[in-house]
């Protein structure tokens, strides 16, 4: 089992840029596919961003594409959401993911990951 922890979330404006962080303990990512999920506030939890095994494929919600990015630093076991043009509707809790078994491409069904984090707040003011 993958220990998970998010960071970056805070308030920030509309338009703004923000940088998510997910640093994994246990054991190593670097083979497992990885996900972003969000949950806003009276909504069920969606879908953001995945990521391959091998960093060759990404996935995207429509309401975020051409807006964020998700990538890894396997040297540092850990994966990464750079979210620009925030929008009010971004805001939501972030949370991470890991895929319950490696060499997996990227997934956006949420039963596929094994392992999630706490979850980081981000509020975009408009």
């Amino acid at each position: 089992q993958v220990h998970l922890v998010e960071s970056g979330g805070r308030l920030v404006h509309a338009a703004d840029s923000l940088r998510l962080s997910c640093t994994a303990s246990g054991r190593t990512i670097a083979n497992y596919g990885l996900g972003w999920f969000r949950q806003a506030p009276g909504k069920e939890r969606s879908f953001v961003a995945a990521l391959s095994w091998d960093n060759r494929r990404a996935l995207y919600g429509d309401s975020v594409k051409g807006r964020f990015t998700i990538s890894r630093d396997n040297a540092n076991n850990t994966v990464y959401l750079q979210m620009n043009n925030l929008k009010p509707e971004d805001t939501a809790i972030y949370y991470c993911a890991v895929q319950k078994y490696p060499y997996g491409v990227a997934v956006f069904r949420a039963e596929v990951y094994g392992d999630w984090g706490q979850g980081t707040q981000v509020t975009v003011a408009s």
